[in-house]
């Protein structure tokens, strides 16, 4: 309740890109002082050996985490996991550093609870974010019980300069520098808001990109690292058939499912109020249906043994379960997180275990 009066009050009046600045500055400052990771996580996390997922070859604390676009720098993981994330996806980083689109390029669907973003990868770059994840494994291995438990992923895509011809050199470069400090890196081809981008999500071009990617990756680290593609909604049934293929062909080790969606079909917010806002990708509640439809459709084409990251309109456990009851593996959101607070990992990781308890 206290959120949602400060929300009201506060944060939607305010731009939203300088409302998640405000916000997550103050997460991170909270988590920052001594003993204050250790506070955030007795409120807010939902600590429980029956929420573990083991999948991709590893232990996850648990079935949610947060997806890429939040902390698109790597500044923040550690204290996102505080707050409930059992892990944290990071970026998307691209080869070089970019400002993305020109502002405002964030905007709210009050009454949807969505969010109309082209961001446009606005980041600082690899060489920078893998700097700065080699300060935090260093920090780690001096202090291994300091921080809490949680599995990071690197989301990477394309720098927007990059001709489409050169896009696999950027990704590589890109997969080189961050795969040693990654748990699991994602192939991003889907969003909407850099031009050409999703192009890339055709088998033919997908094909050379991931597994250069992954020869990339093994390179760079001295373990195997998980490599999944995230996937847009947008793809016509078919499209999603042949990237399901395609993974299974190459040994891929998941699929997130879905990015944005560049539709604008059952909103309640005006007609003129959302093309007002201009291009860019919808998320929240109502890219739910599609999420769930190219969800049900990879499981039953990849079988049951890959991992499938669903996300797109999770905002209760209620939603929560319905992705895992149509097949997905694990589950990410994040803007929810924008209208429901810092609680809201908490909420749906707890809601999940009670769901499971009641079975």
């Amino acid at each position: 309740m206290f959120y949602r009066l400060l929300f009201r009050s506060v944060f939607q009046g305010m731009d939203p890109e300088r409302a998640h600045h405000l916000g997550f500055g103050a997460i991170r400052a909270a988590a920052g002082v001594p003993g204050g990771s250790a506070a955030l996580r007795s409120v807010f996390a939902a600590e429980d050996p029956g929420l573990r997922v083991k999948a991709l070859g590893l232990e996850f604390p648990g079935p949610f985490g947060l997806a890429a676009g939040f902390d698109k720098n790597a500044v923040g993981i550690d204290a996102l996991a505080a707050l409930g994330f059992s892990f944290v996806e990071v970026g998307t980083v691209t080869g070089r550093p970019q400002p993305g689109n020109p502002a405002p390029r964030m905007f709210r669907l009050v009454r949807d609870r969505c969010l109309i973003n082209r961001m446009g990868f606005n980041n600082d770059g690899a060489d920078a974010v893998a700097a700065r994840l080699a300060r935090r494994a260093a920090a780690l291995e001096r202090n291994p019980g300091k921080f809490p438990p949680v599995i990071l992923g690197v989301n990477i895509g394309k720098t927007k300069v990059v001709p489409e011809d050169e896009a696999v050199a950027d990704y590589v470069y890109s997969a080189a520098k961050l795969a040693p400090y990654a748990d699991y890196l994602t192939v991003n081809v889907s969003s909407p808001n850099t031009p050409g981008l999703r192009n890339l999500q055709a088998v033919e071009v997908l094909r050379p990109l991931l597994l250069a990617v992954r020869e990339a990756a093994d390179a760079a680290a001295d373990r195997r690292v998980p490599l999944l593609v995230k996937i847009a909604p947008d793809l016509a049934n078919e499209d999603v058939d042949a990237v399901a293929d395609l993974a299974v062909e190459i040994g891929l080790d998941g699929i997130i499912a879905t990015n944005t969606t560049v539709a604008r079909h059952g909103l309640l917010t005006p007609e003129s109020e959302v093309a007002a806002y201009g291009a860019g990708g919808l998320s929240g509640p109502v890219l739910r249906p599609r999420a769930i439809d190219v969800l049900t459709r990879l499981r039953g084409r990849v079988g049951p043994g890959m991992t499938i990251i669903g996300v797109g309109g999770i905002t209760t456990a209620a939603d929560a379960q319905e992705f895992l009851d149509a097949g997905a593996t694990l589950l990410q959101g994040f803007t929810g997180f924008i209208y429901e607070g810092p609680l809201w990992a908490r909420r749906v990781q707890h809601g999940l275990r009670l769901k499971e308890l009641q079975k």
